[in-house]
């Protein structure tokens, strides 16, 4: 996988996605800061996963192929939780200093909040980012991208990105947008949880969000027709179908 990424984003590839200069990420940065909620206004669906919520550092794709010169990416790995693009947009301006820094984001979550995961997705596609659907771990002296996941609200997320490449051991899945609460929130440990699924509005917001991002908004119905408890991994196949994903960088 390392020398895959190392080369489409380094060497070129197909169609390679140009480096991000660090005075474009600084000015675009500036301009998203006033992104807000207002961009949506409907209510947030959330499907929450047990795990931390996302974190953004930066990460060399050493493969070999660039010695000295080799790019750095961005990890972002976790949950999308409400506070998430505000806290991307603090890491990106400082991490704009490193003259490195490619226009590339390896992406491993396993979702969280369709409204925030919309707001950060607009901000990707401002500062023209590519994905590609990863982690990235360190062992001893080897470190590099690994198998990634990109579930539920996180494909909306991944939608940003001006180019988005799924690995084969990778894994894309879609679901129904819902949100669990509880009617008494003093008699919540016994009173039964209730799920709120996201009204017509709400799914037409995203599918327009989708349409803008050059994705089918087939890809928005079909996931509101999987029951939340489950997920459909998509195909490679789907994925291209519906635009999501792309060949190369």
């Amino acid at each position: 996988m390392v020398e895959h990424l190392v080369y489409t984003e380094s060497v070129g590839g197909s169609n390679p996605s140009p480096p991000t200069s660090v005075g474009r990420w600084a000015s675009l940065l500036r301009r998203m800061i006033i992104v807000g909620a207002a961009l949506f206004a409907a209510g947030a669906p959330l499907t929450k996963a047990s795990a931390a919520d996302m974190s953004f550092r930066l990460a060399t794709l050493s493969g070999g192929l660039c010695g000295s010169r080799c790019p750095q990416a961005i990890v972002a790995n976790g949950v999308i939780e409400e506070s998430t693009p505000d806290a991307f947009v603090a890491f990106a301006k400082s991490a704009s200093l490193d003259g490195r820094l490619r226009g590339m984001i390896l992406l491993n979550s396993p979702g969280g909040r369709v409204v925030a995961a919309m707001r950060l997705g607009q901000i990707f596609r401002q500062l023209h980012v590519s994905i590609a659907v990863a982690g990235y771990e360190e062992v001893g002296q080897r470190a590099g991208p690994t198998t990634g996941h990109c579930m539920s609200a996180c494909v909306y997320l991944m939608m940003g990105g001006v180019k988005r490449v799924v690995p084969p051991d990778s894994q894309v899945g879609i679901h129904r947008m819902s949100a669990t609460g509880y009617g008494d929130a003093q008699a919540h440990t016994s009173a039964s949880p209730s799920i709120a699924y996201a009204d017509e509005n709400m799914v037409n917001s995203l599918a327009r969000y989708a349409a803008q991002m050059g994705v089918s908004p087939t890809l928005i119905r079909t996931a509101e027709t999987i029951a939340p408890e489950d997920i459909r991994i998509l195909t490679a196949a789907e994925m291209r179908n519906w635009r999501l994903s792309t060949a190369h960088f």
